[in-house]
């Protein structure tokens, strides 16, 4: 039979029923709780599992990735056999290779020498496994093969989810909600669980949107600081702010 002294008994009840104190904000209303002092309105962030909520697992696309990386082989092959004045003809793509036809004999071995170069040791996760990016091989007649490794369209699928994760996080952190769940599971997949929001869709639609990128000439041939003061900008003008050392300053563009 176990036996604890009276302090340890005292000791553990005292730490339950500070645990339960904690819980207490579960019970009543966002409203209500906001108008409690604001050490009080700390409360137990519940899970998935606990409260319901949406849980999406993304997959990257795998042959759009794969398609990308071989078109990128294609247009090095199209710029370093330029750069060397190699004649060549039906530089194409078929799945993962890049084939081009060179068009003098003489001039196969340097092709092969300067394409050669496009074959890099792999970095990342698989740099200490010695594999390269792509493998070049004289098919004879002319006809030269470039394949995209295995290990190399791998590591650009990691790449890709590294890349986008940091991309979701910025996203889902716009909905305001708690303790959201970001993380890569397995080669090609990225979990998101967010606790406390119903709407899958919604999430979808936040995570799915496409950015925009706009480039917008500055006009330096009228004073941003006079359309501010004014509080009206010249015609065909956007009075706009930019961050600069952590103060925002009035630009016209």
């Amino acid at each position: 039979m176990l036996y604890f002294s009276r302090w340890k008994a005292i000791a553990v009840l005292a730490v339950a029923a500070i645990v339960c104190l904690f819980a207490v904000p579960n019970f009543f209303s966002p409203q209500t709780v906001a108008k409690w002092p604001e050490w009080a309105r700390r409360h137990i962030v519940l899970g998935l599992d606990l409260q319901g909520g949406s849980h999406i697992l993304l997959e990257v696309d795998a042959n759009d990735v794969r398609a990308q990386k071989v078109d990128q082989l294609r247009d090095e092959v199209r710029r370093v056999l330029r750069d060397a004045k190699i004649g060549y003809t039906g530089l194409v793509t078929r799945g993962d290779n890049v084939e081009v036809r060179i068009r003098e004999s003489s001039d196969v071995s340097t092709a092969l020498s300067k394409l050669r170069e496009l074959s890099v040791p792999l970095g990342g996760v698989l740099s200490a496994t010695g594999q390269r990016t792509v493998d070049v091989n004289d098919a004879g007649g002319g006809l030269i093969r470039l394949t995209v490794t295995p290990a190399a369209m791998t590591e650009r699928i990691r790449q890709v989810v590294e890349q986008t994760i940091p991309i979701i996080e910025r996203r889902v952190n716009e909905l305001g909600l708690v303790e959201p769940t970001i993380q890569r599971q397995g080669i090609d997949r990225i979990l998101v669980q967010v606790p406390g929001l119903g709407d899958p869709e919604r999430l979808l639609g936040i995570i799915g949107k496409t950015a925009k990128l706009e480039f917008r000439l500055v006009d330096v041939s009228a004073s941003a600081q006079d359309a501010l003061a004014q509080n009206r900008a010249p015609p065909d003008d956007d009075l706009l702010y930019e961050n600069r050392g952590g103060q925002k300053t009035p630009v016209l563009v």
